[in-house]
């Protein structure tokens, strides 16, 4: 089971803090798992051009094929302007249309105030869908207040990580019991 985290920001930290988070409760839950987290600050993107993912080279070809040979992908975002991060909607636009099929898709979002709770529902939730994505449909919402000195300070919070990731694995063996049900009846 491989499990990849994006931190979908080049800028600020909080998105990260959250991040390394989120991978350390994977890390300590499940060890069998192989997690990745691909902070986008750490790699050079090249804008997508339309061309086909595996076309792209260098840093790019690594975080698209990372991406695609996950069984989960959870998803670091900050809201800025009331909208995600223009690196993280260029990894979208990388990838091809049906890039999250049979794919788990859990999201964390952080922002300034409760008044973008809905970004990820209004925007996120539906690049997804039409990804195919699986959507792990509660989301961490992460204010600036539940952090101090770039440190996560609100229990509620790692409560709610630690949820995700739960819901994460239980539904990455779900859905691949189900698959293999149907292969076994079906025989494809």
């Amino acid at each position: 089971m491989k499990i990849v985290g994006i931190s979908g920001s080049i800028i600020g930290s909080k998105t990260r803090t959250a991040m390394e988070y989120t991978i350390k409760s994977l890390i300590d839950k499940y060890p069998n798992v192989d997690v990745t987290l691909l902070d986008l600050k750490d790699y050079d993107l090249q804008f997508s051009d339309g061309r086909n993912y595996l076309e792209y080279s260098g840093d790019t070809s690594y975080v698209l094929k990372t991406i695609m040979e996950a069984d989960a992908v959870i998803i670091g975002t900050p809201i800025f302007q009331a909208s995600i991060p223009a690196p993280l909607k260029n990894i979208f636009d990388l990838l091809p249309e049906k890039a999250f099929l049979d794919k788990v898709v859990g999201m964390v979002v952080t922002a300034g105030s409760a008044k973008h709770f809905l970004v990820a529902e209004q925007q996120l939730k539906p690049i997804l869908s039409y990804m195919k994505a699986q959507v792990i449909q509660t989301y961490v919402f992460i204010e600036e207040r539940d952090f101090y000195n770039k440190e996560i300070t609100n229990d509620d919070i790692f409560f709610r990580i630690d949820t995700l990731v739960e819901d994460t694995v239980t539904l990455i063996e779900t859905y691949q019991t189900i698959r293999m049900e149907k292969e076994e009846e079906y025989g494809f």
